[in-house]
């Protein structure tokens, strides 16, 4: 089959290149779009932390530029996550509107829809119906099943939430998950099981890896041994247990570990104030750094922490960028999460699953690795081996771009026949009839249960030595 170059739009609202502090799987997967010589546009808003890489002013609320070949639209809507949930609201709906009019506005073969938000489907749904554009729905988070589980979402949002997951996923010409359990929560919603996908979190092995020059902070004792966090400090990342645990470690009057946490959130400032009452001397809190800066901080490290809230639901509904960056780093990870990421360190084995909120569990877990450097560099060295046999970014960015032409080939033209008249009405197929969008979607709410059958232990587990 010849080459075929296609126009595609990539909605990612919270997008950001290598510059900024966020994870960057869109940006390797549009660049590896690009590299097929496919022409991609990527349109996100203003996150915090994101970059990309754009600096000239905004323009009727949005600016524009290409680098290394990916056309980005920046629209003027700031979002983060330590707003309001009523400001993220307004804010992912400002970006939907604006989208929606970048969808209809140009002829596009293909539309990627990365949630969340979730709002992003309503671009993509109207780009479906309008002018008939498949569009690819990817689910990093699955919306609103993991809202639901953490709580503080009205009713009626959910509901809402409820009707427009279900018609993307019923609607999508392809859905990517990024676990088996997500998968699951499209399935569930009447996904085609023919156009579902699983391409998993990637390790970055360019910016993560023994490679990279290490930066430990000036805090940082030469003799310590260093914990990192980087990631977001908000209700969902559960950092209070880690400062729980940081307390049982100065109790106990341990002085070979010093935990370190970077990034931002809504909860940050509360735990900055804690950690300061309570003279938690052990703990060192960084503001966002760029991708690069997080790549040196675990080249200086000793141990990666991949932590979230004690909420059964995050056991397969989530896969943090955290976990992968680890194992990229070589360096051996203590997950607080049963299922899919306690299996992943199990395998190596290249970490440490304790049960979720188990401060004294972390603790130990802490100075079990402090006090072993040999356990650490074997640990470390099976992550590494994990990362490049199984994570690879280069390799899962081939697969996902295998998913996204498969679902936009079949809608391409067909070249007409050597004889006879040509009828370019028929060369698009015609969409299937939908529903108004947000008003006549009346699906039922599903509500999934989190995959079962996994090997996290009842009880903090010490690797042999």
């Amino acid at each position: 089959m010849p080459r075929v170059t296609l126009r595609i739009l990539y909605l990612h609202q919270h997008y950001s290149s290598p510059e900024g502090s966020m994870p960057t799987r869109s940006h390797g997967f549009a660049q590896a779009l690009v590299a097929r010589g496919h022409a991609v546009t990527m349109a996100c808003g203003r996150y915090a932390g994101a970059s990309t890489g754009l600096t000239g002013p905004f323009r009727r609320g949005r600016r524009e530029g290409s680098r290394q070949g990916l056309h980005v639209v920046e629209f003027d809507i700031p979002c983060g996550n330590a707003m309001t949930l009523p400001a993220r609201s307004a804010a992912f709906l400002r970006y939907a509107a604006r989208a929606t009019r970048l969808a209809l506005g140009q002829h596009w073969d293909l539309i990627i829809a990365s949630s969340t938000p979730l709002t992003v489907a309503l671009p993509a749904l109207a780009a479906r119906k309008l002018r008939g554009t498949p569009f690819l729905f990817e689910i990093r988070d699955p919306w609103p099943e993991l809202p639901r589980a953490l709580g503080g979402v009205p009713r009626p949002l959910l509901a809402a939430m409820d009707r427009l997951a279900t018609a993307a996923c019923r609607r999508a010409a392809a859905t990517v998950a990024l676990s088996e359990g997500m998968a699951e929560t499209a399935l569930a919603r009447g996904a085609d099981p023919a156009h579902v996908h699983v391409v998993p979190n990637a390790c970055d092995l360019d910016l993560f890896g023994p490679h990279i020059a290490p930066w430990r902070p000036e805090q940082a004792g030469p003799q310590e041994c260093l914990a990192l966090y980087a990631g977001a400090h908000g209700r969902a990342n559960g950092l209070s247990t880690l400062l729980d645990a940081a307390a049982i470690l100065r109790a106990r009057g341990e002085k070979r570990l010093r935990i370190v946490l970077v990034g931002e959130g809504s909860e940050k400032p509360a735990l900055m104030a804690r950690a300061a009452a309570e003279g938690l001397a052990n703990v060192t809190f960084l503001a966002p750094q760029p991708r690069a800066a997080i790549g040196a901080l675990h080249a200086g490290c000793q141990i990666a922490l991949h932590l979230l809230a004690d909420i059964p639901a995050f056991a397969e509904w989530t896969a943090p960028n955290k976990l992968m960056d680890g194992l990229a780093a070589g360096r051996p990870v203590i997950t607080n999460q049963p299922g899919r990421a306690a299996r992943i360190v199990e395998d190596g084995p290249s970490g440490v699953a304790v049960p979720p909120g188990d401060a004294a569990a972390l603790a130990d877990a802490l100075v079990f690795l402090a006090m072993q450097p040999a356990v650490r560099e074997a640990m470390g060295a099976a992550g590494r081996r994990q990362a490049a046999t199984r994570w690879d970014r280069r390799l899962l960015a081939e697969q996902f771009c295998e998913v996204a032409i498969g679902g936009a080939l079949p809608l391409q033209p067909t070249p007409p026949k050597a004889t006879g008249p040509l009828e370019t009405d028929t060369w698009r197929r015609a969409p299937r009839a939908v529903a108004d969008i947000g008003t006549r979607i009346r699906a039922p709410g599903v509500s999934v249960a989190p995959g079962t059958g996994s090997r996290f232990p009842k009880t903090f587990r010490m690797p042999p030595t």
